[in-house]
């Protein structure tokens, strides 16, 4: 009302007190204000109606093929300020094992190498518990090129394959690592007091597990820059695996784009999260045995659970959404998935909005891919294959390493398209359709959907992980506002090696002068 008053003033004080002229003009700027806010009302009425709305969306399916925009940010994640290389002198050794699945261990291995840079020791190259898990034994050389995680990380840690015996006396002795339990998410000052008071006792340590034993949110970019330069860089899979991973994505995009989903409708998911009433008793009882077995206690009510979005997407309702959005039966689809529970009844409906859906057994059946599709490295050829693709869209994002560490690599690999749809925001419109209220069923969806990043550059919320959304540590820009954004200079590879090469030749020289010290005293 003060904006209406104040044009009324305006008008008022510009054509006079009296006369029609006045008057009119008056009065039809009171009828402009009035129309302005019927219409604002009925927007705002009709933007909060649900399926009734009219409001237009703007999702244009064609564009989602294509990366996100930058907004002027590149990745990079090399240093920017001073960063010297590994001291000298060591502390000690650093051994982890790494537990949980590919993508908790591939957390783990950067939280290793960032712990083992804030303590100054050097990092024994990291366990994968991989019999445990997948009950196999493939472990680190198995499934990552070590030359090149230990050539990438050269700038910034010592690693070792392992703990070298010592000489004292003419004695050869093995080192013990201590070993060590780290609280969970614990911050640097243990690390630089606990844990670094034992290594320095006894020469070593042993964490174990190993699994978010480091603090994310750490107010240092350039720790922050260094678990980008592990996860993005040094962690490189074995050659066999990208040869694999890119005969998929070749054979794939033959036909034009492809999308990868990882379809999270599994048995430990859908115990974790409590949704059971959408299957059979048998079913039932099956995943409250699970959930029995693997999670604490906690009272669960399916209806309040898919109320808040909390439930994983049901292969149909993928579907829907995607149809939503102005995708088509044509849309070619890589599942990356383990095996779905409750089985083809609940594919069948997905089946039949986007017939072409494949596998890695589907599009590649080669011998070699036969002989390595399972555990730690079939996991590896699916996570590459939904690296490359040119839209991934995760179903359940919420305790899944898989699509977490996904979302952030293709965030760094180029903001390729990811489609992450906000389940509870989505909830209430499927529980509609479900009781029979579909009118306008799709746009609700859209309007839904647009309140999603599709792989652009978005701030960090808690609480999202860093291993997410590393922007923007992890990224700079050419000409920025900030100079914190800057990016580093094109040479700053040539820069750190000069500093290393440098270090090592100090290094020698010392090592010279205490050799020929001894020698002189031995005369």
């Amino acid at each position: 009302m003060r904006r209406s008053g104040h044009h009324l003033h305006r008008a008022n004080s510009k054509q006079g007190a009296g006369g029609l002229k006045g008057l009119m003009g008056r009065l039809s700027i009171a009828v402009i204000v009035l129309l302005i806010c019927t219409v604002s009302l009925y927007i705002s009425s009709t933007s909060k109606a649900g399926f009734g709305s009219a409001s237009r969306s703007e999702i244009k399916a064609e564009e989602l093929w294509s990366p996100a925009k930058s907004g002027g940010w590149r990745p990079s994640s090399a240093p920017r300020s001073d960063w010297p290389p590994p001291l000298k002198e060591s502390n000690g050794y650093l051994k982890v094992r790494c537990n949980g699945g590919l993508n908790q261990q591939r957390s783990a291995i950067c939280n290793a190498v960032l712990a083992a840079r804030i303590m100054n020791a050097t990092l024994v190259l990291p366990e994968l518990d991989a019999n445990s898990f997948w009950h196999e034994k493939s472990g680190f050389h198995g499934i990552y090129d070590v030359e090149n995680f230990i050539r990438t990380l050269r700038y910034d840690v010592r690693i070792v394959e392992s703990i070298p015996d010592v000489r004292k006396n003419g004695k050869t002795k093995k080192i013990k690592p201590f070993q060590l339990r780290p609280p969970r998410d614990a911050p640097i000052s243990w690390y630089t007091s606990v844990a670094l008071e034992k290594m320095r006792e006894h020469g070593a340590i042993y964490l174990t597990p190993f699994s978010h034993r480091l603090a994310e949110e750490i107010d240092n970019p350039e720790y922050q820059r260094l678990r980008c330069r592990v996860n993005y860089h040094a962690l490189r899979f074995k050659p066999h695996i990208l040869r694999i991973s890119q005969s998929i994505v070749d054979k794939l995009r033959n036909q034009g784009h492809f999308m990868s989903i990882h379809l999270r409708f599994e048995m430990d998911m859908l115990a974790f999260a409590g949704c059971f009433d959408i299957f059979t008793p048998e079913e039932q009882k099956i995943l409250k045995k699970y959930r029995e077995e693997n999670f604490a206690k906690k009272r669960l009510v399916y209806s309040e659970r898919r109320a808040i979005g909390k439930c994983p997407l049901t292969p149909e309702e993928v579907g829907l959404i995607l149809r939503s959005m102005g995708f088509d039966n044509s849309t070619r689809i890589y599942l990356a998935a383990g095996e779905l529970f409750g089985g083809e009844r609940f594919m069948k409906p997905f089946r039949a909005l986007f017939p072409r859906l494949e596998n890695h057994s589907s599009v590649e059946s080669s011998e070699e891919l036969v002989e390595n599709v399972r555990g730690l490295t079939g996991s590896a050829v699916d996570y590459m294959v939904c690296l490359l693709s040119d839209i991934f869209m995760p179903t359940y994002d919420g305790p899944s390493n898989f699509a977490n560490n996904l979302l952030g690599h293709r965030l760094y690999y180029g903001f390729r398209t990811t489609i992450r749809p906000d389940r509870k925001a989505l909830a209430p419109i499927f529980i509609d359709r479900e009781n029979g209220r579909t009118a306008g069923f799709e746009e609700a969806i859209r309007r839904a959907m647009l309140g999603t990043h599709f792989g652009g550059p978005h701030e960090r919320i808690s609480p999202e992980s860093f291993y997410t959304n590393s922007w923007p540590e992890c990224f700079c820009q050419m000409s920025p506002k900030n100079p914190a954004d800057k990016c580093p200079p094109d040479n700053v590879l040539a820069i750190l090696n000069s500093r290393l090469v440098e270090s090592q030749r100090d290094n020698d020289l010392d090592v010279s002068t205490q050799s020929n010290s001894t020698t002189s005293v031995g005369k």
